[in-house]
């Protein structure tokens, strides 16, 4: 099997999860055995284009020629079975969806984030979960609100490309999404169910996890979507020392928040940005992760490393999280055979949870309140060892490389087959 893969990188001085991911998959299906076609374009190139090609940057996201070009030679000269685009912003477009159909080459997209209708991409703005672009012919109040990249020119760039490529989305073979919740916002946007497959990110396996250690462990971007205000409120609702150490891991634009409040009490740590030996050592170190996003987090890659480690994660109820930690009800779109996914319904296991608290098979989600997540706090890290070992059976299961890069061949294969002539 021939497979291109299409992605535009974000630039490296912004770390992203969707380039770590790409490479990884890239990895892994070189792995199994399958032909893969990188074609990457990278947002670091653009300080460096001629004064022509930066000419076309504006109109770019709606028709990138030079990329249509080179990708036309592309597929002519090695035929592909099937175009796997992550990411086609700014340098690609999704017009390379088009120059592939118009060589006969089905595509297949991995839904990353919201941006078929949202301009930033995160239903998420001035600190609170927004939809207001939902159901618009024209993104105007991403245009008012500055939401790409706070420029009203841009922003206003960035609608235009989304109500230009409506049916060029609508036009996609397959997409992945990578959550139930990723499912749903696609279905509300128009895709029929057998044209989306619900398939998740993998992590590389650790190893056997280590025994469980003591307290919580916050590792990610630190800024407001993530939840950081949340957390040290409900954090303050208790004495200092009551529930054990809290640490918070990474880096960004809190950071200043972070660094404060781990100066009010001895039960908070604040250890910065870690490496990948720094993680692993931490998670060892902890009993329960925190995913606190107070947007539609569409799939925190670390509930999978904590997953991957053997520890439970106590999150909110937006976005992907439910479905990661298996306390929500999977649903597999139609067409494509019974969920590979078959978690506990919330609650089922054990003993009550407290109103307002959901057991799901590998950890708790609660609604994004401080009340809420303060009375989850004791819950999670009473029942942190119990869950441990299940946590690790749904990375097994659900999310280990070996399950994941089989679903995404066998989602080639079916796509290729269907393909109809060019």
């Amino acid at each position: 099997m021939r497979i291109v893969v299409a992605h535009n990188r974000y630039r490296e001085a912004q770390p992203s999860g969707e380039n770590t991911i790409v490479d990884a998959e890239i990895a892994q299906l070189t792995a199994a055995g399958v032909e893969v076609l990188p074609f990457i374009r990278s947002s670091d190139e653009i300080p460096s284009m001629s004064r022509p090609a930066k000419a076309l940057l504006p109109i770019s996201p709606i028709w990138a020629p030079k990329a249509q070009h080179d990708l036309d030679r592309l597929l002519v000269e090695h035929r592909p079975d099937v175009l796997h685009l992550h990411n086609p912003y700014p340098l690609l477009s999704p017009w390379v969806v088009r120059t592939a159909h118009r060589r006969g080459v089905p595509v297949v997209q991995t839904v990353h984030n919201y941006r078929q209708v949202c301009s930033s991409g995160l239903y998420f703005r001035d600190g609170v979960i927004c939809q207001d672009c939902r159901g618009r012919a024209l993104g105007v109040p991403a245009i008012v609100h500055r939401c790409y990249r706070g420029s009203r020119a841009q922003s206003a760039l960035m609608a235009t490309t989304l109500a230009v490529h409506r049916p060029t989305w609508r036009s996609v073979d397959r997409f992945i999404a990578l959550t139930t919740a990723v499912a749903d916002h696609l279905r509300d946007y128009g895709i029929p169910d057998e044209r989306i497959v619900v398939k998740p990110n993998a992590v590389p396996d650790p190893g056997t996890p280590a025994p469980s250690g003591d307290g919580f462990l916050f590792l990610g971007r630190l800024s407001p979507e993530k939840g950081l205000d949340l957390l040290l409120e409900a954090w303050r609702r208790h004495p200092d020392g009551a529930l054990g150490p809290l640490r918070i891991a990474g880096d960004g634009e809190l950071r200043p928040l972070v660094e404060s409040a781990a100066a009010e009490r001895a039960d908070l740590t604040f250890l910065g940005p870690l490496d990948r030996a720094g993680v692993r050592a931490t998670l060892t170190e902890s009993a329960v992760v925190l995913a606190t996003s107070t947007w539609h987090d569409v799939l925190p890659t670390v509930i999978i490393e904590a997953l991957a480690s053997g520890r439970p994660v106590l999150g909110t109820a937006l976005g992907g999280i439910p479905y990661l930690v298996g306390a929500d009800t999977p649903r597999e779109p139609a067409g494509t055979g019974p969920a590979e996914v078959a978690s506990a319904p919330a609650g089922s296991v054990g003993p009550a949870m407290p109103a307002g608290i959901e057991r799901g098979e590998a950890g708790w989600v609660v609604a994004p309140e401080p009340a809420a997540l303060a009375a989850a706090l004791p819950v999670a890290r009473a029942g942190a060892a119990a869950l441990a070992p299940a946590a690790r059976a749904r990375y097994e299961r659900i999310f280990h490389p070996d399950v994941v890069t089989k679903r995404l061949i066998d989602i080639y294969a079916d796509v290729a087959a269907t393909a109809p002539a060019p």
